[in-house]
């Protein structure tokens, strides 16, 4: 999976006990925690490092909105591989379609999809702002 921009990124996750419930399945709320580590991925992968970037230009994203759906469950030890493609790209705000596939050597099902909007916010005062031109120029 390419980490360019305008294309499908991929970041492995493994599934340890602590990402389980008392059923053994994966907390319907660890989803959104491995969407935001491929979201971070995806962004590095264009060479954005969320902290310089705060420090640089004093904005950050934040989740404005997410659309979830659960398929299948995730299991002790399984492998997902969590995906994040940018969908529409604003001037203030970013809209990401994610999924999650558990990945096995028989085939690739998908557990977990997701459509997040991120806004652009100034850092201190949280209120929405423009992304720096030069972020856009990156992310297209």
């Amino acid at each position: 999976m390419s980490g360019a921009s305008g294309h499908l990124f991929g970041w492995p996750v493994r599934i340890y006990w602590e990402d389980t419930d008392a059923g053994g399945i994966v907390f319907y709320a660890n989803y959104l925690k491995y969407f935001e580590r491929a979201r971070t991925e995806w962004l590095r992968a264009l060479g954005v490092e969320q902290g310089t970037l705060r420090s640089s230009s004093g904005g950050i994203f934040v989740v404005s909105e997410a659309q979830v759906r659960y398929h299948l469950p995730a299991h002790l030890d399984d492998i997902l591989l969590v995906t994040a493609s940018p969908l529409e790209i604003g001037r203030a705000s970013l809209t990401i379609q994610q999924q999650a596939w558990r990945t096995t050597a028989t085939g690739n099902s998908l557990l977990c999809e997701a459509t997040i909007r991120a806004g652009w916010v100034d850092a201190t005062s949280h209120r929405p702002t423009r992304i720096p031109q030069t972020l856009l120029e990156i992310l297209k």
